[in-house]
């Protein structure tokens, strides 16, 4: 039984270990190159989803007219917020990103959540 609770956390660690990480998101023309740890291309993706706003190992952001896509390493969108209740992005970083909405600065996780409200410096 050891043997095998063994086995089975060493195949999971494996796992974690092929995750994509994005190190660079090159914006060439009309495509964003995004390109692993490895500095090995993973995607290439239309500009037209819009204006890239940051990147961090784990996820990006674009905004395109009054919404923010967030997109997970391997390219594919997994949250739309609108421009509207998020403000303007002012950093990406971690798992996490912080906006600013009039005199509010704002924490969202990467999932779209919000996770943390304060007042802005004046």
């Amino acid at each position: 039984m050891k043997k095998c609770v063994i086995v089975i956390a060493l195949l999971l660690s494996g796992i974690g270990a092929n995750a994509q990480s994005i190190s660079h998101i090159e914006a060439t023309g009309s495509w964003y190159y995004v390109y692993d740890q490895d500095g090995k291309k993973t995607n290439t993706l239309s500009s037209s989803i819009g204006e890239l706003q940051g990147f961090c190992s784990s996820f990006f952001i674009v905004k395109s007219g009054s919404w923010y896509y967030i997109y997970n390493a391997k390219g594919k969108k997994t949250q739309t917020l609108s421009v509207a209740s998020v403000g303007k992005i002012l950093s990406v970083s971690g798992d996490t990103f912080t906006s600013q909405s009039g005199s509010w600065i704002y924490t969202w996780n990467k999932e779209g959540k919000k996770i943390g409200t304060r007042a802005a410096q004046r």
